[in-house]
This record gives C-alpha cells, sequence and structure tokens, in this order.
C-alpha cells in the first residue's frame, strides 16, 4: 500500500479527492455485489420451490401411485365402550363377534404393616428383636432368604430368584434388592408398609414372594409384611393380586394375550371391559370410503396450493428500477422501508422463468389428462374436480382444483359431492384412476428431476450452473475490488509525491531565504 500523505504543503484535501476518483469505479464493484445478492436470493427461491415440488413428488404422488394406498378399510364397533379396533390394510371386510372373557391384570402385592417405628433404615435385627432371653432373633452372621418366581402358572414353573439379606440389611436394601429382580417396589413411610408390581400384566409377568425353608426366613417374610400365609396376624399380612391374561373369543376361537391387545387378522383389537355372560360385540369391517376421500382431497389440496404459487410467481409483477441495497443505502431507510424493497425484488425473480413454466405446464397438462377406465375414458371432471373457471377464480388461482361439494370448500360445498358418490358405489374405479394419474405425474417429475451436468438429482432447476455463477461472481468481485484499491493506492502515490516534492521545494527555499537575510 502505498504511503498516504494529508495535503500539508499543498493545502488540498487529498482524502477527499482520491475518494471521490475512487468513488466513480466503485459503483462497478458494487454493480457486481447487487447482481451476486439477487443471484443469491434466485438460488434460495428456486430451492424452496424445488422442496415443495419434490415433497409431492416423494410424498403423496408416490403414494398415490400404489394400489395398495388405497385399500383402507375401518371397522365399526357395536359397543366402543368396551373395546377398540384398529383396522389394517390387510383386514377383511366382514362381521364378526367378539366376547371380552377376562381382561389382562399386572400382579400386586399390597405388603403389610411392617413394625411401628420402623422406616427405610430399620435393619432386619431391629425388625425381628430379642427373643425371651433377650437375644436377637437375627443373629450376627445369619442369612435370611426370600424366594422370588416370576412367571408361574399351571403349565410352567416360572423364573426362580433368590435374595440374601443379613442382620444388617436395611427395609431400603430390600427395596433394591427386589427391584434387582424385575419387580417395581415402593416402600411408603406414610403407611409403613411396601407396594410390589409386576414389570407387565399377564401371567408371564406375575410373581410370588415366600420365604426359604428355614425358620428365620420365615420370620423375616412376616417382619416385612411380605408373607401372605393365612396364619400371619391381618395387619401384619400381605395381600396379592395375580396377574392374569386377557382372553377373549372371536366368531367362537379363543385368544389369550398377556396385555388388552390383539392382533388378529389386520385387526387390532383393544379390550377396555369384559362381556357380561353371552353378551357379544359386533365388529363390522367396511371400506374406508372417508379414508380413500380424504387422501385424494389432501393431494388436490397440495397440488392446487403449489401451482398458485408457482403461478403467482411466473405472473409476478416486475421489478424494475429495483436492485439490492449497499450498507450505504440501507443507512438511509427504516427497517420496514428496507423490508418492502427486499420484498418486491424477491418476489420478482421467478418472474417469466421459462423453468417455472416448463415444470408448472408439465404438471397442468397431465391433471388436464384423460385415462382409460375399462374402456371409459374419465377426467378429473368425472368425479365433480373441476378449476372455478377464468372469471370465477382470484387472480393466480385459476389451474386451482376444488372438489365439488366439499365442505371446508365455501366455494363448492353447496355442490353436490360427485367424488364421494363415486367412492361410495365403485372404489376400484377411483382407485385406478389416481393410480394412473399419479403413475403419470410420477413420471413426468422424474424425467425432469434427472440430474445432468448443470442440475443435482432430484432438482427441476439448474442448481449446479447457478452455483457455478455464484462462484464466478465471487471471483469477479474479488478482482474489481483488487483493481480498486491498486487505483486509490496509485492515486495516494502521486499525491504523495506531489507533496513530498513541495515540501523539498518550500525547505530549499527557506534556506535560500535564511542566506539572503544573513547579508
Amino acid at each position: 500500500m502505498a504511503m498516504r500523505v494529508s495535503g500539508m504543503y499543498s493545502g488540498m484535501d487529498t482524502e477527499s479527492i482520491v475518494a471521490d476518483l475512487v468513488a466513480v469505479r466503485q459503483t462497478k464493484v458494487d454493480k457486481l455485489k447487487k447482481e451476486q445478492t439477487k443471484h443469491e436470493w434466485k438460488q434460495e427461491a428456486w430451492k424452496e420451490m424445488n422442496t415443495k415440488i419434490y415433497d409431492l413428488f416423494k410424498g403423496t404422488i408416490d403414494k398415490l401411485s400404489y394400489q395398495s394406498s388405497y385399500m383402507k378399510k375401518t371397522t365399526n364397533v357395536s359397543k366402543p365402550n368396551a373395546a377398540t379396533v384398529v383396522t389394517g390394510d390387510s383386514a377383511m371386510k366382514s362381521v364378526q363377534s367378539l366376547k371380552i372373557r377376562s381382561m389382562a391384570t399386572s400382579g400386586y402385592m399390597t405388603g403389610g404393616q411392617i413394625k411401628d417405628g420402623a422406616d427405610g433404615t430399620s435393619t432386619m435385627k431391629d425388625l425381628l428383636g430379642k427373643d425371651a432371653s433377650g437375644n436377637d432373633i437375627f443373629a450376627d452372621g445369619a442369612t435370611a432368604n426370600i424366594k422370588i418366581t416370576i412367571g408361574k402358572t399351571d403349565t410352567n414353573p416360572g423364573t426362580e430368584k433368590t435374595i440374601s439379606l443379613s442382620a444388617d440389611s436395611t427395609v431400603s436394601d430390600v427395596v433394591s434388592q427386589l427391584k434387582n429382580q424385575g419387580l417395581n417396589v415402593n416402600y411408603d413411610s406414610a403407611t409403613n408398609r411396601m407396594f410390589i408390581g409386576s414389570k407387565a400384566s399377564g401371567e408371564a409377568f406375575d410373581f410370588d414372594i415366600e420365604a426359604g425353608s428355614d425358620e428365620l426366613s420365615g420370620k423375616v417374610l412376616t417382619a416385612l409384611g411380605l408373607s401372605t400365609d393365612a396364619s400371619v396376624p391381618e395387619t401384619n399380612r400381605a395381600v396379592k393380586l395375580d396377574g392374569k391374561n386377557a382372553r377373549i373369543e372371536l366368531n367362537g376361537a379363543t385368544f389369550t394375550s398377556d396385555k388388552n391387545t390383539f392382533e388378529v387378522n389386520g385387526l387390532t383389537i383393544t379390550c377396555l371391559e369384559e362381556t357380561v355372560g353371552e353378551e357379544s360385540i359386533t365388529l363390522s369391517t367396511e371400506d374406508d370410503t372417508s379414508g380413500i376421500y380424504e387422501m385424494i382431497k389432501g393431494f388436490i389440496k397440495e397440488y392446487s396450493s403449489l401451482i398458485n404459487e408457482m403461478d403467482k410467481l411466473y405472473n409476478a409483477e416486475s421489478a424494475k428500477g429495483y436492485e439490492p441495497l449497499t450498507d450505504e443505502e440501507k443507512e438511509a431507510m427504516s427497517e420496514t422501508e428496507i423490508e418492502k424493497w427486499e420484498e418486491k425484488i424477491k418476489g420478482s425473480l421467478l418472474r417469466r422463468d421459462s423453468t417455472l413454466s416448463s415444470v408448472s405446464s408439465a404438471m397442468k397438462d397431465i391433471m388436464r389428462s384423460g385415462f382409460e377406465i375399462n374402456g371409459e375414458t374419465l377426467y378429473l371432471s368425472s368425479f365433480g374436480i373441476e378449476t372455478l373457471g377464468y372469471f370465477t377464480s382470484k387472480d393466480n388461482e385459476k389451474n386451482a382444483y376444488h372438489i365439488n361439494g366439499d365442505e371446508d370448500d365455501s366455494s363448492v360445498s353447496g355442490k353436490t359431492n360427485d367424488l364421494m358418490a363415486a367412492i361410495s358405489k365403485d372404489p376400484e374405479k377411483v382407485t385406478s384412476f389416481f393410480v394412473q394419474l399419479s403413475r403419470s405425474m410420477k413420471s413426468k417429475l422424474d424425467s425432469m428431476m434427472k440430474s445432468t451436468d448443470y442440475r443435482s438429482l432430484y432438482s427441476v432447476y439448474d442448481d449446479k450452473k447457478m452455483k457455478e455463477e455464484y462462484d464466478d461472481y465471487t471471483k469477479k468481485i474479488k478482482e474489481e475490488e483488487e483493481k480498486l484499491l491498486d487505483y486509490e493506492n496509485r492515486w495516494y502515490k502521486k499525491f504523495t509525491a506531489m507533496e513530498t516534492a513541495m515540501a523539498k521545494m518550500q525547505s530549499n527555499a527557506s534556506a535560500i531565504s535564511g542566506l539572503l537575510g544573513g547579508y
């Protein structure tokens, strides 16, 4: 960088002069930066639009292109307070009889009261106290065993586990060891009892708690309030509810489960309460016409919203005369003014864009196409799905479709719902039409989203090319800024040389004047 000297000798404001000279060339750099900013905004606009097109292509359209997506069924339950049913795609159209014989329950034990004054820190020695001779009943070095059996049934011995306790083991220790054996356990200090539950419902998770074969173990179990033996005083006796499996009869066949949910032939049945005697619940499975309708309605709504946005961007007003603002220009404006200014530019970036036109035109053509079903050519209008017409539609909504009779669409809610009627009468016919339409749309978009030298896979616009163009702007801006700095330094160098020369002249003149003054 050239040394910069102010106009000390010339009296000139060199910095202002150089700034004015540089400002003329600065406009070229500013222009490039504005062009790059606008290019970046256009990239962002296309990226957002591409995401919406891809979501329609890969999500909704892809789903509708498969026959299986329309195989929706629903099941009516005659007693919804007793059972609920989720209907899978593989469920059969049928009327079935359900009886709920038993509900699945978890094993649960309410412990008896532990010795008065005891708490979580009380030891086994404390609980058992002393015998008539004054000796500790639970002597140091002795061991008491508690046996836990999980999953024991008439046909299954279950899994047996044992916990060992010493004289110094506390009530809290017992709680921890029981938890380690796969039980839910809590000691409630307010009632001075233990509460124990199985990890899950059903016989496979039920549990039994017993003392070891020795006398000491029996005393410990009783002291902890965990004995269910009838000989134990009632206040110190535990109450145990056994875990049970759920059992249902569906069309006379018996099914069991450790949960209150059964999955049978495409139906997920959740039991809520047992039926009484020979009372039965009727399950009626049939085609879910409303589900098919909602799926098609969702597609029409998503497509129409997208095509409206594409038309709005393509038909946007010109932003001629509007360019991105420099930092200096922003300083002279309010935040609101800046926002409106930039919105004006951003809203017009895809105006008359040829790529946008190609994509939207392709989609519109497919939506207007007819597809042959059993020798008959059908269109969207055959199912009461139409645009509102040129003079009725709002601006940039002339290519949006509406389902006649749709209660959520005030513009056509008063008309007959031909789509719902068609689904109810012949769902296969409706399904076949939308499968063909979706596959046609999917194929067209797939071909338009293939990778090229300028475009990435699943992109409808030349994102690679636009990235290269953005990088070119960065390179050009850097080159111009370097030229501008060089230009600025050259002027400072000239003024510095002038000031240096004038300084020498003044010095020489002073020297001569001094010599003359000596005579």
